[in-house]
């Protein structure tokens, strides 16, 4: 079959093209600007891309399918000529996965607002450590697998379930596609805020994944989240919770971290099953883990998940972007992490202080998601970034149809978090330059007074190229 993909540049759908190709189809596909790393990957693939949106192009390639991907929005001229001509049968990408991929193996779906690559990528790990032979389709860059998505022999599929829209002409969540054996949901909170109206549509979302688990599938929940525990009475599956309290099933405790890394202990229906020690950092990693390990313990054996071996965790890497660290180099620290709601900042923060208890935290955040640039979260960003020593809110990406009004108010944010006292000290910038200067005297000046310190970049973009560039000064 020849399969064209539309906005082929993106992450997903440039690794779903790649496997596509791997299954013997003609793959080509096209999209404006593509980037690396995606850029280069695509070209080892030796796949037809085309630069740029042509519909005549398009006529005269003449597919057989078109996946269209989450980006591309009416007015595309490809698009536009698809609906005009209905030459081509059209496609999401959530629907192609299930059609092409999902179908023939037992899928399952890690989902949750926070950690969901993380957790994808330790349940895949996991697996592939034990010899299980998964698939797996991951949205970032993991660091202990080959690549994001792979094509195994086993018969199990490891899979990223994401609740944002499928298509822009179809606006069910991703993973309702998805065809779960097991699901998991490791927290629950509002977020995107330009397709959800509240906490109640994103639990209605959810609650329909939850009714396609067949009663021989497995739900497997954060018993701690109580966003999740309302969304129980469409089960019918087997439901197992993992969490800190003890009445959850899959107990997490004793978690302790540092430089290091952490350990913590679990244990399931009150039996002790393994001690964990890895390279990872903060509680929320290891409930990811708990989570992730749970997930593929079933999957692994159903009737003894405790007999997949956790061993090869004190080799995890991670994914990059997600707590990665970027410099180091005589007490000066500086990391990125892709968290932009305001739960995940707050908890990175927190595992930097107990960490880092003799250097000041330095907190750099840029709302560019939909959700991070409005005023839906600005209390609850302004309380998680004042748990940083100085707090830098860098320049509001302004490229939707949000009106200004809209946006957060970082005048107020700051004059609340200076407000706390204790010295704090709170910026904000109208040019992501601006505050890369900033940084560089900041930087400059704690050296000369020895003062350890660790910088944190929260941003799901690129801040504009500020954090390679300061890492490249640093380091020439």
């Amino acid at each position: 079959m020849r399969i064209y993909f539309l906005g082929i540049g993106g992450t997903a759908m440039g690794n779903a093209a790649i496997l596509l190709k791997k299954l013997g189809h003609e793959v080509l596909g096209s999209d404006g600007q593509i980037y690396p790393p995606m850029s280069d990957i695509l070209r080892t693939a030796a796949l037809e891309i085309y630069q740029g949106f042509n519909a005549k192009r398009l006529q005269q390639l003449n597919p057989d399918l078109v996946v269209v991907g989450n980006a591309i929005s009416r007015g595309n001229d490809e698009l536009e000529w698809l609906l005009d001509s209905r030459a081509c049968s059209m496609i999401s990408l959530p629907q192609l996965l299930n059609d092409f991929l999902l179908k023939k193996k037992d899928t399952v779906i890690i989902t949750g607002t926070h950690g969901k690559t993380t957790t994808a990528t330790i349940a895949a790990y996991l697996l592939e450590a034990n010899a299980d032979a998964p698939s797996w389709f991951i949205g970032g860059v993991p660091k202990s697998l080959p690549n994001g998505a792979h094509l195994g022999q086993g018969e199990h599929f490891v899979i990223e379930g994401d609740e944002y829209d499928s298509a822009f002409f179809d606006k069910r969540s991703k993973f309702i596609h998805y065809n779960p054996y097991i699901v998991s949901i490791n927290n629950l909170e509002m977020d995107h805020a330009d397709i959800f109206r509240d906490l109640t549509d994103i639990q209605r979302s959810f609650s329909h994944l939850i009714r396609l688990i067949p009663q021989r599938g497995y739900l497997i929940i954060n018993g701690d989240d109580k966003n999740i525990l309302g969304l129980l009475d469409q089960c019918f599956c087997s439901l197992l919770k993992v969490g800190i309290d003890t009445k959850n099933d899959l107990v997490l405790k004793d978690f302790k971290e540092g430089s290091w890394g952490s350990s913590f202990k679990l244990y399931f229906k009150g039996r002790f099953w393994t001690e964990v020690e890895w390279p990872l950092q903060g509680l929320y990693n290891a409930r990811n883990a708990a989570v992730a390990a749970l997930s593929s313990g079933i999957a692994f054996d159903n009737k003894n998940p405790l007999s997949i071996d956790l061993a090869a965790l004190k080799n995890f890497e991670g994914v990059k972007r997600r707590q990665e660290k970027l410099y180091e180099e005589e007490n000066q620290l500086i990391y990125e992490d892709f968290a932009h709601h305001p739960s995940a900042i707050s908890e990175i923060l927190d595992s930097k202080k107990e960490i880092f208890p003799e250097h000041e935290i330095v907190a750099c955040f840029e709302p560019r998601s939909n959700t991070s640039k409005s005023q839906l979260f600005q209390l609850e960003f302004t309380k998680a970034l004042s748990k940083a020593d100085v707090v830098l809110i860098g320049a509001i990406n302004k490229n939707s149809e949000a009106t200004n009004d809209l946006y957060l108010d970082r005048l107020k944010m700051i004059n609340e978090i200076q407000g706390l006292g204790c010295n704090r000290v709170a910026e904000y910038f109208e040019e992501n330059q601006e505050l890369y200067q900033y940084l560089i005297q900041f930087l400059t000046e704690s050296k000369n007074t020895d003062k350890p310190v660790v910088i944190v970049f929260f941003t799901n973009g690129s801040f504009d190229g500020i954090m390679k560039k300061l890492v490249n000064k640093l380091t020439s």
